[in-house]
């Protein structure tokens, strides 16, 4: 700061300048280019004026207030009229290249006419003309005009003419092109050609500071349309999370509300309104303002059409909003803006385009997406069901006919159907039987408080005549007591039932369906006894015996008869598990998982065949595990609850992850975590879920994806609910996540929470891994200084657990960040010196030769990092003397490495030839080319027996060979 309190020189002007560049995008970051600007003013250099003028420019175009960027450019090319000396080449570049920005910058304001954008257009041809441009970007603004109005064959002919037009300095960077390419594509409803045209961006071979941020948003409609759903869920994840921190990307932004408007995510898409509420009212770029709030009406709609149309939703602020009153304030809004686009344009196909978008119908009903995000639950059915005028509601008949069809082949919606018999009969007079049916199918829908129905039933079939349903119905009252806990009340109960359904059918009174009814309840008494408590076992294996002697072989079309006997294996099954014979039990939970296959009653068989998988997984048969868990989701269909198909695709997922599945192991944690949102299991099993994905899409190399659900995850996960464990797993994926992604600073936060966590658990080895993943975090995010400490932190448990190389390798990091703190070059070597003594010391006296190999391995590799870090310490403005010195010392110790990887044979070969090359180097710069020829030669000599294919042998010979083209010219 000067003696004003302002900038004191152009070079503070110029750092001030790249500090706000670096600030985020917003009015913040806009004010303080206008102070800069004010600044730049007093330092009395045009070029200072000039420099300023092009920055405010910059931050206002990519903000929220692009319509404040007209008047510095205004005076920018005022500046370059009159005194274009003023300008250096960058400069003047700069200028030439924000001419695109005006044109696209018009078009989103509507009170610009169409002829002043017609007019610029001409300017800016002119101007390019003079300056010897090519036409390729004024083709490329002329394209943008005309598909904004609709006029579509200028559109094409501008197309033509930008793609044939040469590339040079003032096109657009090959992602921009790229995108405004697609765009048209989609604009012609050429979906596929339009990914395919986008195709390099996405594979990250084209990028810039919005690339590929806006080719993933537009991606994701016509990938929906296009059925490539597991594409458009990995766009958006990755695609919002570049978009979030960018305020100047409404449009963007949009997309992905809209994404999840069209595929049943409307509670994300709240979500996301709620996080930018600035976006409803931002005014200074209409056009986007605009695609917000005509996705706002989209969504809105939606939720209206779901009868939530009275649910509290974000909005503009000042006043609360129920989402059917947004819907209306956001289609007007959106509709003004349009009509004025309209109005200014001469056409209607900016406001037939809205309405089109305002208006389109889902293309998935619920696209699950792997983050939290709670189901938009329809107050009623989406469609209301609207009866012909002549169809009659059932009749009790016919509702009869269809409970007793249901019950009797044991489909999965009898109960309800017999419900709906319960209304249709209340207040009627209907018979006896009727009445028993009703009473004990409504029984058998209230589990263990069914008894007293139960017994109801009972008298109301002895009264219609049937003594012996009579029978099975108190059988039944005396099963469900044991399942509320009475196992005692319950086994005296089913002695009466049990003598007489047996007298009844050696008298053909009853049928084999009482009897096996009244067996089936007997037997599972007996077993809930063992289960609960350990006795019993033989008395329930002989009436499990009794109930398949009674019904084997009778099944044949009765499915009730099979399911008793596929039952009955099951118990059989469960006695064996419980003796301890885990393969016998799980082949007879296999044939009883057939029968009821055989029988088409596959939802049966579920059951039986997560038994199975269990027993897989205990006795280490991960293959059959995974069959059978398969054959369990296959099974039970639509019929398996939400919270059941979560724990069986989570099961799943673990399996097929630890054989390496990744790719599919994910595919089953995602549906896992959908269904346990479905079944408002969100914050427990949806938490373990999701933590899952995170963890195969990071070995999938899908970072920021994986980051988006990790952090998704963490919002729930908790020590007392999924164990500490999961928590510091999670945040140590979340910060491998975010290093890969470049986010430094937060992944350095993740990894120093789980080291908190993890610095109270008995064994250190994670929590000295983390300190030291987060060292190497906070020194990539430039904070040495923490990085320092973090390391040192790391270096101490290291040394406390014996662990050498790591300890080592602390030691090394810190060398190298000594020369970027207070400590510099003396510092630096002091800590490479401690980490060579390290290495030194823990050598003498190990016996191990597997271990001495590697931490003599470890040794080399320090003498080599110690000679490469005294290279580089030497200061750029050093004298002669304190070169060659540093050099000389680099030498020594490169040549230390040399001697170390020597000695490990074969095994260092690629290190010793590494370090003799370094050392090469070194030799040239001190001036022995001798010397240096020598130690190439020795390379050369070294691989020549060496597989001429191998890349590290190829890269070495051509190396040496380079270091001896001096020797030999």
């Amino acid at each position: 700061m000067g003696a004003t309190g302002g900038i004191a020189d152009f070079d503070a002007l110029r750092r001030a300048m790249a500090e706000n560049s670096e600030e985020p995008e917003g009015p913040a970051r806009n004010a303080r280019a206008e102070q800069l600007l004010a600044e730049a003013e007093k330092l009395n250099i045009p070029l200072a004026v000039v420099e300023a003028l092009g920055h405010q420019l910059k931050v206002y175009n990519y903000s929220s207030e692009k319509d404040k960027m007209f008047v510095p450019f205004a005076r920018l090319l005022r500046l370059w009229d009159e005194r274009p000396g003023d300008f250096d080449e960058y400069e003047t570049h700069s200028l030439y290249w924000v001419f695109k920005w005006m044109s696209a910058g018009m078009l989103d304001q509507p009170h610009i006419p169409l002829a002043s954008i017609e007019k610029w257009l001409g300017e800016m041809e002119h101007r390019y003309r003079l300056a010897g441009h090519s036409e390729r970007a004024v083709r490329s603004a002329e394209f943008s005009v005309a598909a904004h109005v609709g006029d579509f064959p200028r559109a094409e002919r501008a197309y033509a003419a930008w793609l044939a037009a040469d590339r040079d300095r003032m096109a657009d960077c090959h992602a921009c092109e790229l995108h405004g390419q697609g765009g048209w594509q989609l604009r012609n409803g050429r979906d596929a050609e339009a990914l395919e045209l986008w195709r390099p961006v996405l594979e990250g071979e084209y990028s810039c500071a919005h690339e590929p941020h806006t080719v993933l948003a537009s991606s994701l409609v016509p990938l929906l349309r296009l059925g490539r759903t597991d594409e458009a869920r990995a766009h958006h994840l990755r695609g919002f999370r570049l978009v979030r921190p960018m305020e100047s990307m409404r449009g963007a932004y949009a997309d992905h509300v809209e994404f999840c408007a069209l595929t049943g995510n409307e509670a994300r898409g709240l979500e996301l309104l709620a996080e930018r509420p600035a976006y409803f009212t931002d005014a200074g770029q209409p056009r986007s303002r605009m695609d917000f709030l005509a996705v706002v009406t989209l969504l809105m709609d939606r939720l209206t059409g779901l009868g939530l149309g009275e649910q509290r939703v974000p909005g503009p602020a000042g006043r609360a909003w129920s989402a059917a009153e947004l819907a209306g304030h956001a289609r007007a809004e959106a509709l003004e803006l349009a009509a004025r686009f309209d109005a200014r344009n001469g056409t209607s196909y900016v406001g037939d385009r809205v309405r089109e978008r305002m208006d389109q119908r889902p293309l998935a009903d619920q696209l699950p997406l792997g983050v939290r995000a709670a189901r938009t639950a329809p107050a009623g059915p989406l469609a209301p069901v609207v009866r012909a005028p002549a169809q009659e509601p059932p009749s009790l008949s016919e509702l009869l006919a269809e409970a007793r069809r249901l019950s009797d082949t044991l489909q999965p919606h009898a109960l309800e159907a017999w419900a709906a018999v319960a209304e249709a009969v209340e207040g009627t007079e209907v018979d006896a039987y009727v009445r028993a049916e009703v009473a004990d199918h409504t029984a058998m829908g209230r589990g263990p408080e069914g008894a007293e129905l139960f017994e109801h039933a009972a008298e109301l079939y002895a009264r219609a005549g049937d003594e012996g349903e009579a029978i099975a119905a108190r059988a039944r009252a005396a099963y469900v007591r044991a399942l509320a806990g009475e196992v005692d009340v319950a086994t005296a109960a089913i002695g009466e039932p049990y003598d007489r359904i047996l007298a009844l059918y050696a008298d053909e009174a009853t049928g084999v369906r009482q009897t096996a009814s009244v067996l089936m309840s007997r037997a599972r008494i007996l077993m809930r006894r063992v289960h609960e408590r350990s006795e019993g076992a033989l008395e329930a294996e002989q009436a499990v015996r009794e109930l398949l002697a009674l019904v084997g072989g009778r099944g044949g079309s009765d499915v009730r008869l099979v399911s008793r006997a596929a039952e009955g294996r099951a118990m059989l099954a469960e006695l064996a598990e419980h003796a301890g014979d885990g393969e016998r039990a799980a082949e007879l939970f296999r044939q009883a998982s057939a029968q009821f296959v055989g029988a088409e009653l596959p939802w049966f068989a579920v059951e039986y065949e997560v038994r199975v998988a269990a027993l897989a997984h205990e006795q280490g048969d991960m293959a059959e595990a995974e069959r059978a868990l398969r054959a369990a989701l296959e099974h039970g269909g639509p019929h398996v609850e939400a919270v059941g198909r979560a724990q069986l695709h989570l099961q799943l997922a673990e399996v097929l992850g630890g054989r390496g599945a990744a790719e599919e192991a994910a595919e089953h944690a995602l549906q896992a975590a959908h269904w346990a949102d479905e079944a408002g299991e969100s914050a427990t099993l949806g938490a373990w879920a999701r933590h899952q994905l995170g963890g195969l899409l990071l070995r999938q190399g899908r970072f920021a994806e994986a980051a988006e659900v990790l952090e998704s995850a963490l919002a729930d996960l908790s020590a007392e609910t999924h164990g500490d464990g999961a928590v510091v797993q999670t945040q140590w994926w979340l910060g491998d996540c975010l290093s890969e992604l470049g986010e430094h600073h937060a992944a350095a936060e993740r990894r120093l929470q789980a080291a908190e966590i993890a610095r109270h658990w008995p064994e250190q080895h994670d929590h000295a891994t983390l300190a030291h993943l987060a060292a190497e975090s906070l020194g990539n995010a430039g904070l040495a200084a923490e990085a320092d400490r973090a390391y040192a932190r790391a270096g101490e448990l290291w040394r406390a657990m014996g662990n050498v190389h790591f300890l080592v390798r602390s030691l090394r990091a810190r060398a190298w960040l000594a020369l970027r703190t207070e400590a510099g070059t003396a510092g630096a070597r002091r800590l490479m010196t401690a980490a060579v003594t390290e290495c030194e010391s823990a050598l003498t006296g190990l016996r191990d030769a597997a271990a001495r190999e590697r931490l003599t391995g470890e040794l080399g590799h320090t003498h080599r990092q110690f000679g490469d870090l005294l290279a580089r310490s030497v200061p750029e403005d050093a004298q002669d003397a304190a070169i060659q010195d540093a050099f000389e010392a680099a030498l020594a110790e490169t040549t230390a490495a040399i001697a170390v990887f020597a000695g490990l044979g074969a095994d260092g070969l690629h290190s010793r030839t590494g370090a003799e090359l370094a050392a090469g180097w070194l030799e040239a710069d001190l001036s022995r080319p001798a010397d240096a020829a020598a130690r190439a030669r020795a390379v050369l000599d070294a691989y020549r027996d060496a597989d001429p294919e191998d890349d590290t042998v190829r890269a070495r010979r051509a190396e040496a060979r380079q270091l001896l083209e001096p020797a030999q010219a």
